[in-house]
């Protein structure tokens, strides 16, 4: 099976490691076995001006997952919203309501669908990919939150060059390493059987630490700088 899905992660901090917005949305092609992507591209956002309600993360994963799933063809895309692996084409108002989630929730879906619906079943009849709001119970998924996480860390690296320094927070459970023209980063779970992804970086020049956040446990903090 091959699969696309999509994931936001990563989180410019302040001075007191509380997240200012969200960086980057990454989209993945994954194949057996399933341990890391064979494609990936990106969507970074302005995490200075970012929704934290949770919609802007949602549309730019549909649409950043639809974007790699037309150009590679996969059996299924999966995005990562917890809806029980409900068709996103099968999305209506009714449904919505239904569903087992908070109130919240549904009021950020019945405001996606009208958008990501009728894309979803755009995809489904030119290609016959069926978009699945899945979650982190897919490997894909989470795969798709490492390269977000790696992705967060190029960004970091580019801010720095410009801004001499910056801190950002890694999704749960992840690290990363710099290395000569790469960025390299792998779960921290030993539950999921060494999942990993790595992209190209122009790293020279660039001071690094890795370490825990102190606010929040299993959340690593990446500390970059100019040197």
């Amino acid at each position: 099976m091959r699969i696309v899905a999509s994931d936001t992660g990563g989180a410019l901090l302040d001075g007191d490691y509380t997240p200012i917005g969200l960086i980057a949305t990454a989209a993945v092609l994954v194949e057996k076995p399933y341990r890391t992507a064979s494609m990936s591209i990106v969507k970074y956002s302005d995490p200075f001006s970012y929704d934290m309600s949770g919609r802007q993360a949602v549309k730019d994963e549909a649409l950043l997952a639809m974007k790699l799933a037309r150009k590679t063809k996969p059996d299924v895309v999966h995005i990562d919203s917890t809806l029980g692996g409900i068709e996103i084409r099968k999305l209506d108002d009714v449904t919505i309501d239904a569903l087992r989630i908070s109130d919240r929730g549904k009021a950020v879906w019945h405001d996606l669908r009208k958008d990501l619906q009728p894309l979803a079943k755009r995809l489904w009849e030119d290609t016959g990919i069926e978009m699945v709001a899945i979650g982190k119970e897919s490997v894909a998924v989470r795969i798709a939150e490492i390269f977000a996480g790696i992705y967060t860390a190029r960004w970091a690296v580019e801010y720095a060059r410009k801004n001499k320094r910056t801190s950002v927070g890694l999704p749960r459970y992840m690290s990363v390493e710099l290395r000569p023209g790469k960025i390299y980063g792998e779960s921290l779970d030993p539950r999921e059987g060494g999942l990993f992804g790595e992209i190209e970086a122009e790293t020279e020049g660039i001071g690094w630490e890795l370490y825990p956040n102190p606010l929040v446990r299993t959340f690593m903090v990446l500390e970059v700088w100019r040197e």
